[in-house]
């Protein structure tokens, strides 16, 4: 199939396909709030009705939660399985928007026009991007050059309960060659990127108690047991004077990053100072001898992610608290395990504590293992060659920080390889007030859907 035809079908629709995007993003779809299951129903029904007018066979799937979206449509080319989501994050606090988070408009900026609504970038925007790409090429060939099945959760703003049942119910159907994500960014303005790793995720609680209760600190101060003190400690023994974790094992199952790779991050645009300074930083602040990229994309971290007890009102209050509390979280990379991890960060805990000190754990947070692509596979390098040719820059392997489940989900309980390209901007302020979307993000995206299908097609 000709491909020129169809990237120009795709400038000429551009307004008609913003006209759309804005259709789905004024659905209030917020899916962690029961007060928007109507509008979650109603997200659905919007995107079967749109797979269908281009003639996918598309349903909306009851789960006991939100429902999924689930379209097929036939091609000549390998079986792809495309995976968005239609649900969005809550607005709040809604002072802080410019305007209406589901009144999306069209906002002339200094980097070009965007579109700014709540689900923009995350996930609606993304996922219309690729819808877009597929529209086109049916219109202009009558089919697409793959077949490609659609897979469209509700949920994923709210932990995905749904998701793993429904898959595990459903294998069948939602069997293919690979799996692709749009859910994800560009390194840097104008460099295209395949996602490589994505870093896991483990989570953990602990709280420490002294005293049976709250102590007078004239009467106890000196021979009391504090726990806020003894918290101190043990947060500053995680991490060595180098940024290094200090706890025995956790560094099992972690690589370096191969040369090639790591070409690529170098010369991929990535501008550290200025990635720095956005929030406030003058230098990078992790382990030492790894790259600012480097540390975020494929260093594990333990981060304490929030500390409180003893007495926090205004004015003072002259107590030795009875408990200390802290929340934190491990990035995991490579082939690290989480519960391996969990058992030497609870030992090391333990083992720093004094006696009158003893510590008690949430047992109810989970972890999950970090996920590599099969970036060996011969449709990565054929991906990676349609986008350099797109945006006319070499696109690049990147890693990313942050831990985007379903593809590991994909592994798993598939057996499919995913392929994460998106082209979502840093700045996007997904989560955030003043959600936005770059129109150039979305229009080259859609014809950097449509070369990398073409690619996959042959």
């Amino acid at each position: 199939m000709a491909l020129e035809p169809v990237l120009s079908h795709i400038d000429d629709a551009l307004p008609a396909a913003l006209d759309r995007l804005k259709e789905v993003l004024r659905i209030q779809s917020i899916s962690t709030d029961p007060a928007y299951k109507a509008n979650c129903d109603a997200a659905a029904d919007w995107l079967v009705a749109d797979l269908k007018s281009f003639g996918v066979e598309a349903e909306k799937r009851p789960t006991p939660g939100h429902p999924m979206v689930v379209g097929h449509i036939d091609g000549p080319g390998p079986h792809l399985l495309f995976y968005g989501h239609y649900d969005v994050q809550p607005v709040d606090p809604l002072e802080l928007w410019n305007s209406d988070p589901f009144d999306p408009q069209i906002e002339d900026t200094d980097q070009g026009p965007v579109i700014r609504g709540r689900g923009a970038s995350d996930d609606k925007g993304q996922l219309m991007t690729f819808v877009e790409a597929c529209r086109a090429y049916k219109s202009v060939h009558g089919s697409l050059p793959c077949k490609i099945t659609f897979f469209f959760e509700g949920e994923e703003e709210s932990g995905s309960p749904s998701l793993i049942p429904f898959m595990k119910e459903n294998a069948a159907e939602l069997s293919a060659d690979l799996a692709l994500i749009c859910d994800t960014s560009m390194v840097a303005p104008g460099v295209p990127s395949i996602a490589s790793q994505l870093r896991g995720m483990l989570k953990d609680e602990f709280t420490i108690h002294g005293p049976r209760i709250d102590l007078h600190s004239g009467h106890y101060g000196g021979p009391g047991l504090n726990p806020l003190k003894v918290l101190g400690q043990v947060i500053a023994s995680f991490h060595d004077d180098t940024g290094r974790v200090a706890v025995e094992g956790f560094y099992d199952g972690v690589e370096e990053v191969p040369a090639e790779i790591l070409r690529q991050w170098e010369n991929c645009g990535f501008d550290e100072a200025a990635y720095l300074n956005s929030v406030g930083y003058t230098r990078p602040h992790g382990e030492e001898g790894y790259s600012t990229l480097v540390q975020q994309w494929a260093r594990p971290t333990l981060e304490i992610n929030g500390i409180w007890g003893g007495y926090q009102g205004a004015g003072s209050k002259t107590v030795i608290p009875a408990e200390a509390h802290c929340k934190l979280t491990c990035r995991l990379v490579g082939d690290m395990e989480p519960e391996a991890l969990r058992r030497n960060l609870r030992a090391h805990v333990e083992a720093q504590l004094p006696v009158d000190a003893r510590v008690v754990w949430n047992n109810d947070l989970d972890g999950s293992k970090a996920a590599v692509m099969n970036i060996a596979r011969p449709e990565f390098e054929k991906a990676r060659g349609a986008l350099s040719e797109e945006w006319n820059r070499e696109a690049v392997f990147s890693g990313m920080g942050g831990s985007i489940p379903i593809a590991g989900f994909f592994k798993d309980i598939l057996g499919l390889d995913a392929m994460l390209i998106g082209f979502a901007q840093e700045d996007d302020a997904i989560h955030s007030p003043n959600e936005k979307y770059n129109v150039e993000s979305f229009h080259k995206g859609m014809r950097s859907w449509a070369r990398v299908l073409d690619a996959l097609s042959k």
